[in-house]
C-alpha cells in the first residue's frame, strides 16, 4: 500500500530533531499521527545512517505488557546501543501509566532523542507540564487540510471535491474507502468515533452517565460555530430529560476536550485587547465526524461545516484562533500568528442585502489595517465597492492560497 508523505509535517518534526527537548505530536484519534511516526523512522534510516531507533506502538499486541513507567524505561534502556545515536519513538504514549517518569529520566540521562504521539490533552495538563516544563516541543497533528485530501483521494480541485471534503471530512484512512458510498463512510466514522468515545471519554474519565455524554456530544453537533453557555445547555437537557447540573456540564465539556475531538475558542474583544472568560464557542477536530453525529445532513448545516473548515485550515496553517466581539457584532475569526492577524467572516452565500450589511460592515467596523476577508461559496467574488479594502474569495480559493499570498 502507497503511503503519501505528510511532507509539512515531517519537515517541521525532523528540523527540531537533536536540540535537546522530547517532541509530541498530538491530536485526536485517527488523524495519521502513527502513520507520521513510522514516516519519521524511515526517514531516521535513510538520512541518519547507523542510529539506533527503538518503535513502540501501544496500539499493537506485542506491546501490551509495557504498561508503566518502569517497564516502558526498562524496554528502553535495553534495546539502546553504545558509540550511536539512539531514537526513541512511542505511539500513543498516553497508553502507558506514569509514563511521564520514565521519558523524564530518559531525557535527563541524555540516552535519546524521545518522540511520542498522543491523543489526549491530559498530556499537557497544567500538573504535567510543570512535570515536564522546558522539556518538551508540542507539535499538533491535523486532520487532512482540503488540499490534502485532494491529493489522498487523487482528485482535481473542484466544486464537486470541496462538496465532498465538506462532507466526508479529513480523516486519513477514508483514502481506503469510496468517499461517493455514504454507507462505507458512515461505518468508517462511527468506528472512529466510538472509539474516541470509550477510550479517551468514558472509560479514561470514569463517565457514569454515558447517555449525558452522548447527548452532549450531539448537542455541540448541532450549534457548531454558536456561543455556548453552560447553563443554557443544562436547561435543555434538563427540558429532555437529563438531570444535569451546570457545573457537570461544564466538565464533561471539557472530557471532550481532552479527548480533542472538540476544540474550544474563546471570545476576544477587538477594540479592548483582552480575551473574555466566559461562554464559548465549539469546533470538532474532523467535521466529517461533526455530519456524522448530525445524519450526514450537510444542506441543513452547511454554515456550521463552513466555519468548522475554516477554524481547522487556520490551525493548520499556524494560526492561533478567537472570535472577535465588537460593538457592532461578531467577527467569526481573529487569526494571529505572531504579529501578523487576520479577520474572517464566514458565510455560505451573500444571498442578500442584510447577509452583505452583516458580513462586511462588522468587519468594516475594525478600526486597524491588517486583512480582512468575507469567505463564501458564492460563484462571483472580489471587493465590494462599498467595503474596500475587504476581500471577498471563494471558500476553495480561501483553502487552497497562503493567506499571505492573497
Amino acid at each position: 500500500m502507497a503511503v503519501i508523505i505528510r511532507n509539512t509535517y515531517l519537515k517541521h518534526i525532523t528540523s527540531r530533531l537533536n536540540r535537546g527537548m522530547m517532541l509530541i505530536l498530538v491530536g485526536q484519534r485517527r488523524v495519521g499521527k502513527s502513520y507520521m511516526l513510522r514516516q519519521l523512522h524511515t526517514w531516521l534510516e535513510d538520512n541518519r545512517p547507523g542510529c539506533n531507533v527503538v518503535y513502540i506502538n501501544k496500539e499493537l499486541q506485542i506491546f501490551s505488557e509495557i504498561t508503566n513507567s518502569g517497564q516502558l524505561y526498562e524496554y528502553a534502556v535495553q534495546r539502546f546501543l553504545h558509540g550511536t545515536d539512539n531514537y526513541l519513538l512511542i505511539d500513543e504514549v498516553q497508553d502507558v501509566e506514569g509514563y511521564e517518569d520514565a521519558l523524564r529520566a530518559l531525557h535527563a540521562e541524555e540516552r535519546c532523542q524521545i518522540v511520542a504521539t498522543g491523543s489526549n490533552a491530559y498530556i499537557f495538563s497544567s500538573e504535567l507540564s510543570t512535570r515536564l516544563a522546558g522539556r518538551y516541543i508540542e507539535i499538533p497533528i491535523y486532520g487532512l487540510s482540503y488540499t490534502e485530501f485532494l491529493e489522498f483521494h487523487k482528485l482535481a480541485d473542484s466544486d464537486q471535491s470541496l462538496v465532498a471534503y465538506l462532507q466526508v471530512g479529513g480523516l486519513p484512512g477514508l483514502c481506503h474507502f469510496d468517499i461517493n458510498d455514504e454507507g462505507q463512510v458512515r461505518d468508517y466514522l462511527q468506528g472512529v468515533y466510538n472509539t474516541i468515545m470509550m477510550r479517551d471519554v468514558i472509560a479514561r474519565e470514569e463517565i457514569r452517565n454515558v447517555v449525558f455524554i452522548e447527548n452532549l456530544s450531539r448537542y455541540i453537533a448541532d450549534n457548531t460555530g454558536k456561543l455556548i453557555s453552560v447553563s443554557n445547555i443544562a436547561n435543555v437537557m434538563k427540558s429532555q430529560g437529563d438531570k444535569v447540573s451546570a457545573p457537570l456540564t461544564s466538565i464533561y465539556l471539557r472530557y471532550l476536550c481532552n479527548a480533542l475531538i472538540l476544540r474550544q475558542v474563546a471570545r476576544y474583544d477587538i477594540h479592548g485587547k483582552k480575551l473574555f472568560e466566559q461562554n464559548f464557542k465549539y469546533y470538532f477536530s474532523d467535521h466529517g465526524l461533526r455530519n456524522y453525529i448530525c445524519g450526514f445532513n450537510l444542506r441543513a448545516g452547511i454554515e456550521k461545516v463552513i466555519e468548522n473548515v475554516i477554524y481547522n485550515h487556520l490551525l493548520v496553517n499556524g494560526f492561533e484562533v478567537s472570535v472577535g466581539v465588537l460593538r457592532a457584532g461578531e467577527i467569526d475569526f481573529v487569526a494571529t500568528k505572531g504579529r501578523f492577524i487576520v479577520y474572517i467572516q464566514a458565510t455560505y452565500l451573500l444571498g442578500s442585502e442584510e447577509t452583505i450589511q452583516r458580513e462586511f460592515g462588522n468587519l468594516k467596523a475594525i478600526r486597524d489595517n491588517y486583512p480582512k476577508y468575507v469567505v463564501s461559496m458564492d460563484p462571483i467574488v472580489g471587493e465590494l465597492p462599498d467595503y474596500p479594502g475587504i476581500r471577498h474569495l471563494h471558500l476553495r480559493q480561501f483553502l487552497t492560497t497562503t493567506l499571505s499570498d492573497i
